[in-house]
């Protein structure tokens, strides 16, 4: 088994954020459902992890978040959090999880907190305002979520750009500052146009984090595995790609397979040896 050392580190804290936002610095955030992504999304200096539910899509199978669940999202947390990481680690409510009521908002969210995360990522507009409320009332930091919100993909009749309609675009341009006024440290701006961006971003306060949201927001985030190229077949148009990880691990493991089937590992170099003394006991042994 391999294991890392614990580094002692300082951890992004929301008013190191909001100073950074406020001096015009744009904010990274990529999400991280392990001990090995985190590790490697901390040693990349992003600014924050988001332990994410698209945990069940890109990790579990499911076709969409829908079926992710609290004790899902808990032991994914806890895989995370137990890396220390320094960046500020935001963890996702899953659908259900702040929907039936406030007690279950609460329960569900400082469980994260419990568990290491800083904030919580909530999805919705105005009608969220209650649980938000509820949330901030107990001293559970909020990151807002507009736009394409991925737990909507039914009423939505899919993952298509919201926004691109007169009255859609006012409703998120006042669904932002509505939950900018109800204490949210910030937005994510999910597949709206990149105008309707701008315009947001021209008009909160805080900051605002894009994913298919054009170049204008405070800041941006991606999913892992797609930055780095780890699923196969077609990216979504919003994401660009740094590395092609599937291709290359698929490479390197068939490579492995090949020397363990031609008898080219292990070797000499992966092996352990006796010591000479003990080696003539074995041809003195017999049964």
């Amino acid at each position: 088994m391999s294991h890392l050392p614990t580094e002692s580190r300082t951890r992004v804290t929301l008013p190191q954020l909001h100073s950074w936002h406020h001096a015009g610095r744009k904010l990274v955030m990529v999400t991280a459902y392990d001990a090995v992504t985190a590790r490697i999304a901390d040693a990349s200096s992003v600014d924050i992890i988001l332990v994410g539910d698209s945990v069940g899509n890109v990790c579990l199978g499911f076709e969409n978040t829908l079926p992710v669940s609290m004790a899902m999202m808990n032991h994914h947390l806890e895989a995370v959090a137990r890396t220390h990481p320094s960046a500020m680690l935001v963890a996702d409510m899953p659908y259900l999880s702040f929907h039936l009521s406030v007690e279950d908002t609460l329960r569900n969210a400082g469980g994260f907190l419990q568990r290491g995360a800083q904030a919580v990522k909530l999805e919705g507009g105005a009608k969220r305002l209650p649980m938000i409320h509820a949330l901030l009332d107990a001293e559970i930091p909020v990151m807002g979520h507009l736009g394409l919100t991925p737990q909507s993909v039914n009423p939505m009749g899919g993952f298509k750009v919201q926004g691109k309609h007169r009255t859609d675009a006012l409703r998120l341009l006042d669904d932002a500052q509505r939950l900018q006024d109800a204490g949210c440290f910030s937005l994510v701006l999910e597949g709206i146009p990149a105008d309707l961006a701008a315009r947001l971003t021209e008009t909160v306060k805080i900051p605002t984090i894009g994913i298919g949201a054009g170049p204008h927001c405070s800041g941006q985030v991606l999913v892992f595995h797609d930055v780095l190229g780890l699923l196969p077949g077609t990216s979504p148009k919003f994401v660009r790609r740094y590395a092609e990880g599937f291709e290359d691990l698929r490479n390197a493991l068939a490579n492995w397979a090949e020397d363990v089937r031609g008898g080219g590992f292990p070797d000499g170099r992966e092996s352990y040896t006796l010591p000479e003394a003990v080696r003539p006991a074995l041809t003195q042994w017999a049964p």
